[in-house]
């Protein structure tokens, strides 16, 4: 890789593969406009754009990224818009890409941030989370479908789904324990030959019309820039460490380690380093932990986070975001309340997303390198199906807090069961996440249409009983 690698192309100008960076500023910005309901919805968006319409990659090489970046901890709808950007037109095209991802579900979290501690206790916004919240039950169940179709495809894979889905929700097994073990399974399982690891691969929009990597405009070759560059990779790596850990170091230095904005910089980039899975995997970790051991924000309150975030273009780990606001917000210091939770925001957002331009830039070279791999692409498969299990964890703990008003434990050796306590059954709740759970599954209604009329069912529930 030379030195070129990390400059600006000039915008009049294309790559070999005749894709301008002009062209590429207005397609990532459409990917960016269109990136609603969560990260299955957005990797599909990304697919349809960038390997059905603009045939920039193969179907091969989409999966093959895929697969890299659901092993990454954090968002991995927006590593792979920074892992393919980086490959059209270099480092300024993963930036470019990775930031364009972000800024709107950045914006408009933040809006929603100031209408909820300001306006949150008047019946039509309490209603309006109250809808959602019930919805989004129904949302995060059908990714759990959703990953699933497309990654459980043999016998080993569900097993390997089953057993993430016990050990996290019955064992409180760690997240990186659980990936770890599930890439060795695969690995082994996939080098050993044995049928039960056989995978046809392909997508969800896959089959036998499906792009082929040498009929697209990057082709089949990784190009020069995308080779492992040791210098490069070093350079790299440490500008982003700097950005990353920079602010968090200043603010201990100068604040102590008590302060909320130390805690918070602190807290998610610890979560931004182990928080394997994706998305909804990170908030299952995140929920856990600043409900039960900060205790920045309720349940419920995590619950009208996600609502803010699946109603929104980007990612949904930009729900990070609102946990932060909350943070700084209950615990300002000096400053007023409003301009602590904006600057909690923002570091927390800085701290999520600086670490998965490193996860790409370090690692993508290395990994198109390894295309074609079958082991490696064996491990890949099975951490993804290790993710269903994870996913369904989340889904499971949000039924439990949304559902019902009091949860129990169950402990007996390592197992400890979160059961809840039949008698707080809240009934409206349960009502509207099953008509909601019905309109996605039965009447293929969109994620936007459901959380919309969950919402209105809500206030108008709110404001009857109120």
């Amino acid at each position: 890789m030379n030195d070129g690698a990390a400059t600006l192309p000039d915008p009049a100008t294309a790559e070999g593969h005749g894709v301008s960076f002009g062209e590429a500023l207005r397609v990532w910005a459409r990917v960016a406009a269109l990136s609603f309901g969560g990260p299955a919805g957005q990797i599909a968006v990304m697919h349809r754009i960038v390997v059905d319409e603009k045939r920039w990659i193969g179907e091969k090489r989409f999966l093959h990224a895929l697969n890299y970046c659901m092993l990454l901890p954090g968002p991995e709808a927006q590593q792979l818009a920074v892992y393919i950007g980086w490959l059209m037109h270099r480092t300024a095209g993963g930036l470019l890409a990775g930031l364009l991802f972000i800024l709107p579900g950045f914006l408009s979290i933040l809006a929603l941030s100031y209408v909820y501690v300001l306006f949150g206790d008047t019946g039509v916004v309490e209603g309006l989370f109250f809808g959602l919240k019930a919805a989004v039950l129904a949302v995060v169940v059908q990714a759990v479908f959703r990953i699933g179709s497309r990654a459980l495809v043999n016998p080993a894979m569900i097993l390997l789904a089953a057993a993430a889905f016990v050990a996290i929700f019955a064992f409180k097994v760690p997240f990186p324990l659980i990936i770890v073990v599930a890439a060795i399974v695969g690995y082994l399982g996939s080098r050993s030959g044995s049928r039960l690891f056989r995978t046809a691969g392909g997508h969800a929009g896959a089959g036998a019309n499906a792009l082929k990597d040498e009929e697209s405009l990057l082709g089949e070759a990784t190009p020069a820039h995308a080779r492992p560059h040791l210098v490069w990779s070093l350079k790299i790596s440490a500008a982003l460490l700097c950005l990353w850990l920079g602010p968090v170091a200043t603010i201990w230095f100068f604040a102590g380690g008590n302060d909320v904005f130390t805690q918070v910089g602190a807290f998610f980039s610890k979560m931004a380093v182990v928080t394997f899975g994706g998305a909804y995997a990170a908030l299952a970790y995140v929920a856990q932990e600043a409900v039960q051991h900060y205790g920045w924000l309720r349940p419920g309150e995590m619950l009208d986070g996600l609502g803010m975030a699946e109603t929104t273009p980007g990612p949904l780990i930009m729900v990070l975001q609102f946990v932060g606001f909350l943070a700084a917000y209950r615990d300002p210091g000096g400053l007023d309340p409003l301009v602590a939770a904006t600057l909690a925001a923002i570091l927390t957002t800085w701290v999520t997303f600086v670490p998965c331009f490193l996860w790409i830039f370090l690692g993508a070279p290395f990994i198109e390198k390894l295309r074609g791999n079958a082991a490696l692409s064996g491990a890949l498969s099975a951490i993804t199906a290790a993710v269903v299990g994870v996913i369904l964890n989340l889904a499971v703990w949000f039924a439990l807090h949304t559902l019902f008003g009091k949860v129990t434990v169950l402990a007996a050796g390592p197992l400890r069961l979160e059961v809840p306590v039949p008698s707080t059954l809240i009934l409206p709740s349960a009502l509207l996440a099953a008509a909601a759970a019905y309109a996605l599954f039965r009447l293929k209604a969109s994620v936007l249409l459901t959380l919309a009329l969950s919402a209105l069912a809500g206030m108008a529930w709110i404001l009857a009983t109120g």
